[in-house]
């Protein structure tokens, strides 16, 4: 369970997550992409748990988890496809999912499957701060399963001192309020943001995600945070296996994408 905080250690900059949809392009995909990404020096992976009312997924995510959703894909074949994975695999493994489909599924088993399948790490981006300490912190604690805060540029200084206090053991920067998949450049005023936060938090564990699509930006994220999460631009590619891999490739290559 301690994979992602050994990571943080052994590797303070330019670490690589990608987004990956279970269920996308293929029910089986999660089970052929993982093996590939760690082959190709992916240091942590992201599942998506599909969902088909998101709140900050662009439309490149929202259509691969319809189609996800349309293949079949729910949570116990999610953890029945990385309890596989776990057989061969020790790449660390955060899931990503909304609070409906986990309520639904039960907090309590969502936990207790997290834990047997060796999860590293969850994100609820619509689970509020306040929700969190007041009705599931205490399910967190014993077996110390990591929970993952979101912080954008809109986050206030109160509030961003109670996310890096709760999100172990790292904090997700989103680079906008905005949803995700927006490929373009970072502007000025994001650039501040990302220098404030660094200055206001210099010993904080972070991770940039949204607008990461190329090896500029992974530049620009590897230099304010330890490393970032590419969600949309890698799943735009994911249909074409060679083609996503010299993405992936590109993102440490002497040459920009």
């Amino acid at each position: 369970m301690k994979r992602i905080e050994a990571l943080l250690r052994q590797k303070e900059k330019s670490i690589l997550s990608l987004f990956l949809t279970a269920g996308y392009p293929e029910k089986e995909s999660l089970l052929e992409w993982v093996p590939v990404l760690e082959k190709e020096g992916v240091d942590f992976i992201e599942v998506g748990i599909p969902f088909s009312d998101p709140l900050a997924d662009g439309q490149t995510i929202q259509g691969a988890s319809t189609i996800a959703l349309e293949n079949g894909m729910d949570l116990n074949l999610i953890f029945e496809q990385i309890k596989t994975i776990r057989e061969t695999s020790n790449l660390p493994i955060i899931l990503m999912g909304y609070l409906n489909p986990i309520l639904a599924f039960g907090m309590n088993a969502f936990l207790d499957q997290c834990i047997a399948n060796e999860i590293d790490g969850i994100i609820i981006p619509d689970l509020p701060v306040e929700a969190y300490q007041r009705d599931y912190a205490k399910l967190f604690a014993p077996p110390n399963l990591s929970m993952i805060f979101l912080a954008t540029p809109l986050t206030d200084q109160e509030r961003l001192k109670e996310i890096t206090h709760l999100s172990s053991p790292f904090v997700y920067y989103m680079s906008t309020a905005s949803t995700t998949g927006k490929a373009k450049n970072y502007t000025v005023e994001q650039i501040r943001e990302f220098q404030r936060f660094q200055s206001n938090f210099p010993n904080q564990k972070a991770m940039l995600g949204f607008g990461i699509h190329n090896q500029r930006n992974f530049k620009t994220a590897n230099y304010y945070f330890s490393g970032g999460i590419i969600g949309s631009a890698f799943i735009r590619k994911q249909k074409n296996k060679a083609e996503a891999i010299a993405f992936i490739r590109s993102l440490s290559s002497p040459s920009s994408v």
